[in-house]
Formats: C-alpha cells, sequence, structure tokens
C-alpha cells in the first residue's frame, strides 16, 4: 500500500512535457512558461495601449480621411474641381463652398479633395522608390562589407551631401515634369536614409549566431539573406517608412508649388496654394485651408509614425 502511496505521488509531481510542473510552476519554481509569456504579451499590449494617445487616435483619423479623399473623392464633394461653371469667383468660405471659390469660381474643397489622390499616390510611389532601393542597398552592404560595403556607403554619403529639395529638382528637370517623375524624384532622395538604416540592422543581425547556424547547415548567401536578415532588419525600416510618407508628402507638395509638379489644371495640394498665392492679401482661403491640409496630413504621419517606433521599440 505504501509502495502505490509514493508511485502517485511520483507521477503527479513529474514536470510535464513543457517543463512545468502539474500545479503550473517551472522547474525553478517561478510560474509556467505559459503564464509567462501570457503575462509577457499582456504587458506589450497594455504598453502600446499606453502610447496609442488621443493625439495618435486624431491623427489616424485625420489620415483615413485623407485616404478617403483619395479613394472616393466624390462621396465628399458634388462639385467639379476643374470647372467652376457659372459659380462667382473669390466667394469666401461657406456652408455651400466649405473653403471659398478660387479667381476662376472652381469649389477649393473639391480641389483639395480630388488632390489628394496626386499627392497621397506620388508620397507612396516616393516611400516604395526609397523603400526598395535603400533597403537593398543597406542589406548588400551590411552583409557584404569590405570594399562592396565602402562604395555603396560612400555613393549614399553622397546622396545626404546634397539637399533633397535641390537634388529633387535635379531630377525632375531631367526627366520632365508631371506625378510620377517628381514622386521618383522624391524617392532618390530617401534612398540613403533607408540605406543607412538598413546597413545598421544588417550589420547587427549578420553576426548573430543563428545567422552563424543558418550558414553553418548549408545556408547560401541570398538564402539566408532572405529567411533571416531581412526579415529580422525590417521593422525599423517600416517605421521609417511611415514617417518618410509625411516628409514626401511635404516634398511633392513644395514641387508643386514651385511648377515642377503635377501640371494643371489637375488639382494636386502644392499646385493648389501656388494658385492662390497671388491672393493672398484678398481670399486667404485660397492657401490657408489648403496649407492647414498639407500640414495636418504631414504631422498625422509622423505621429503614427513616432507610435509605431514606440511600439516596436
Amino acid at each position: 500500500m505504501s509502495f502505490i502511496s509514493s508511485l502517485t505521488r511520483t507521477s503527479l509531481n513529474r514536470p510535464t512535457a513543457d517543463g512545468t510542473d502539474p500545479d503550473g510552476t517551472g522547474p525553478d519554481g517561478s510560474g509556467s512558461t505559459r503564464s509567462r509569456g501570457t503575462r509577457s504579451r499582456g504587458t506589450r499590449f497594455r504598453a502600446a495601449g499606453t502610447v496609442i494617445g488621443p493625439a495618435t487616435a486624431v491623427s489616424a483619423l485625420v489620415l483615413l480621411i485623407a485616404v478617403a479623399w483619395a479613394l472616393v473623392p466624390d462621396l465628399f464633394t458634388q462639385y467639379d474641381p476643374n470647372d467652376g461653371g457659372d459659380t462667382a469667383a473669390l466667394l469666401a468660405p461657406s456652408a455651400d463652398h466649405w473653403f471659398g471659390t478660387d479667381q476662376t469660381g472652381r469649389d477649393v474643397f473639391a480641389r483639395v479633395v480630388h488632390g489628394a489622390s496626386q499627392s497621397l499616390l506620388a508620397a507612396l510611389v516616393a516611400v516604395g522608390v526609397g523603400l526598395i532601393v535603400g533597403t537593398g542597398i543597406g542589406l548588400i552592404a551590411g552583409t557584404r562589407r569590405g570594399w562592396v560595403d565602402d562604395v555603396l556607403m560612400r555613393a549614399v554619403d553622397v546622396l545626404l551631401s546634397i539637399p533633397a529639395i535641390l537634388l529633387s529638382l535635379s531630377i525632375v528637370i531631367v526627366l520632365g515634369f508631371g506625378t510620377i517623375n517628381a514622386a521618383i524624384a522624391v524617392g532618390v532622395t530617401a534612398i540613403a536614409q533607408f540605406a543607412r538604416l538598413t546597413r545598421s540592422e544588417a550589420v547587427r543581425i549578420n553576426t548573430s549566431d543563428y545567422v552563424a547556424a543558418a550558414y553553418g547547415s548549408g545556408g547560401t548567401y541570398w538564402s539566408v539573406l532572405g529567411r533571416h536578415i531581412l526579415p529580422n532588419s525590417i521593422s525599423p525600416v517600416l517605421t521609417l517608412a511611415v514617417l518618410q510618407i509625411g516628409s514626401a508628402i511635404l516634398q511633392i507638395s513644395t514641387l508643386g508649388f514651385l511648377g515642377y509638379g503635377t501640371p494643371p489644371p489637375t488639382p494636386e495640394w502644392g499646385l493648389i496654394i501656388a494658385e492662390g498665392r497671388n491672393f493672398v492679401a484678398t481670399a486667404w482661403w485660397l492657401t490657408v485651408l489648403p496649407g492647414l491640409v498639407v500640414m495636418a496630413v504631414v504631422l498625422s504621419t509622423h505621429q503614427i509614425g513616432n507610435t509605431l517606433r514606440k511600439v516596436t521599440s
């Protein structure tokens, strides 16, 4: 009888397959691995909730509205952005024309809404160019090292030494005016930032034990790069991409304001502001209200980017 009791106590106290005791404690008595993992995930979720405050919520709402403008502009305005019809020119903001009318009678709010598609599309193309090219350069430079690293990073240093607006203007002059060409020009100016960040992450990850184990198990350079180094270095790069969207919108609007972006009469945020600059004294709404929209969208993207950086760090 005592033998059966002893055997029962031994089986009850035997650790489970995950290394925990039946009472939920681990081998060191500190609690189960599952419980600690659950608490860790809960802590991360609570930390994310603390970071995501009212400012981030408002920023997300602003970006959702801007995206909705770009996707379904006719849902928000009934006016033609390029034809004022019989509407009087330079009408002040009112219930009928929220942002007033311009010098040809066109509804300014309609032009801002329809211009969202041009500005946001150009910003996404610009960030895509910088992300793809810059990430590729950074990965190769951070893993190949030697003369390859030196050549690539010296080219990146050259890009960083040229003011972004001057470089983008030079590229637009070579490629020609237009939304996509302006986006490519702005994207080239962003390559250096993506390359430097990706290289620093690639250098750190390339010296880790699991990368050495991947090479030791027969992995090729490209397979290790695609399966291990890129996935583990992409998180801060994507956060930078969100931040760069706001900067790209601002740069593309600047090119449009200077006359190097989308040709008129196609509405684009920078062009809309430029068209009203001669009427600032008599019709302030032509520049102030579209400018406030650009500022709100740019600040919102930076707020979202900073929030993502805090959550993922």
